[in-house]
């Protein structure tokens, strides 16, 4: 343990599109904003090739160069931008105490939580091949499916967010073909509905994935199992989407915070203070229905505003 506690008048703990525009936002009010990357430094952006819904860039981005554009612009302002990852916090007075490292002990007086959310893959190895080369392995459909316009896709999964994904694509895509690997969907009633009827959506109820087929560098096709029948089938798509959840970065905190059954924290409706006073949440780890860049952004804008204005009132 260090002999040497730092104090912080605002600590920001990841880095990803909320926790940086919550830096900037920070930064310019001068709360000399600290910023520890976490273990992904730009988060689940730098793993994006093509990012063509984030304003201002008519042509498009790539996931890394935006990310890098947003940690320049805070740094530009002042933010102390620092490898590192909070392996430990303390929420319970007055105080908010916070490790890095297991080692580096910060008293803060805010903290701004943008840890976001993982997505859930099967961990195959040609899903994870894919997923590196960025040749048609995504987890976001509203992100990708536009770069899959009148293409055949495969998406995974059997719950709301599956069958709303596979909806979406469908708008999009000339055929969508379903794996759910049970005999039933986790869906409600009326999403299962949507798809059933939605008449370019093909529903293979009990096939797992068996693997992600391709030339090396994009998909071409997806070798799914019927498990009634014991057969394997081969399923033309150039995308393969899995929709089987998200796993919110919130572990450290569900001694102190709030959070729902899946583990999102729990903001007060309308802005983003938690249940502990000068302790704040921005992006995907506590928005388990977006779960986009922009809408990241946003909230972290209100994560700093909010803070700012708990500083105030304490002076």
């Amino acid at each position: 343990m260090s002999d040497t506690i730092e104090k912080v008048k605002c600590l920001i703990i990841g880095s990803g599109p909320a926790g940086y525009t919550a830096a900037i936002y920070a930064a310019r009010a001068n709360m000399f904003p600290v910023l520890y990357q976490g273990t992904q430094p730009g988060g689940q952006l730098t793993t994006t090739n093509e990012v063509e819904n984030w304003p201002g860039n008519p042509e498009g981005i790539t996931g890394p160069e935006m990310m890098i554009g947003i940690q320049a612009q805070a740094e530009r302002f002042g933010t102390d931008v620092r490898d590192g990852w909070v392996t430990k916090v303390d929420f319970s007075g007055p105080i908010h105490k916070v490790w890095v490292n297991d080692t580096k002990e910060i008293h803060c007086e805010t903290v701004i939580i943008s840890t976001g959310a993982s997505a859930k893959y099967l961990d195959i190895p040609s899903e994870q091949h894919y997923l590196q080369t960025g040749g048609g392995v995504s987890a976001c459909a509203v992100c990708d499916g536009f770069f899959y316009r009148n293409q055949e896709v495969v998406i995974v999964g059997a719950g709301d967010s599956a069958c709303e994904e596979a909806h979406y694509l469908s708008k999009l895509c000339k055929k969508v073909t379903m794996l759910v690997r049970s005999d039933k969907f986790r869906a409600s009633k009326i999403m299962e509905a949507r798809v059933r009827k939605t008449e370019n959506i093909t529903i293979l109820m009990h096939h797992d994935t068996v693997e992600v087929m391709g030339d090396g560098q994009v998909v071409t096709a997806v070798k799914a199992l019927n498990k009634t029948t014991n057969e394997e089938i081969i399923i033309p798509a150039t995308g393969f989407f899995v929709a089987i959840g998200h796993k919110p970065n919130t572990d450290i905190f569900k001694a102190y915070l709030n959070l729902d059954e899946t583990g999102y924290i729990i903001n007060i409706p309308g802005t983003s203070k938690t249940n502990v006073e000068g302790v704040f949440v921005g992006g995907d780890a506590a928005d388990h229905v977006y779960r986009q860049a922009v809408t990241a952004a946003g909230t972290g804008c209100m994560a700093a505003l909010d803070a700012e204005r708990y500083l105030a009132a304490k002076e």
